[in-house]
């Protein structure tokens, strides 16, 4: 798996997956790691403004809260509409 390192004011340095993540309504979120080996995720990253800081809920949305870009739920239950 291909990983690049980046470096936050937050979290430090960090691996961001090249390949592993999904798409939302700006840009793909690709899955954030704490270290190099990808053994333990840390979140999401937002290509679209490239940055971390993003908010997950329980049925899988992700929202970025810099620039909006979403992941529609991987859940579906007809209870929460």
């Amino acid at each position: 798996m291909a990983l690049r390192s980046i470096t936050t004011e937050d979290a430090g340095t960090v691996f961001v997956s090249e390949t592993d993540g999904d798409r939302g309504s700006k840009g793909p979120f690709l899955v954030v790691y704490e270290t190099n080996d990808a053994e333990s995720r840390y979140g999401w990253f937002c290509t679209n403004c490239e940055r971390i800081d993003n908010a997950m809920d329980s049925m899988g949305r992700i929202k970025c809260n810099q620039c909006g870009n979403f992941r529609k739920p991987t859940e579906w239950d007809a209870a929460h509409e």
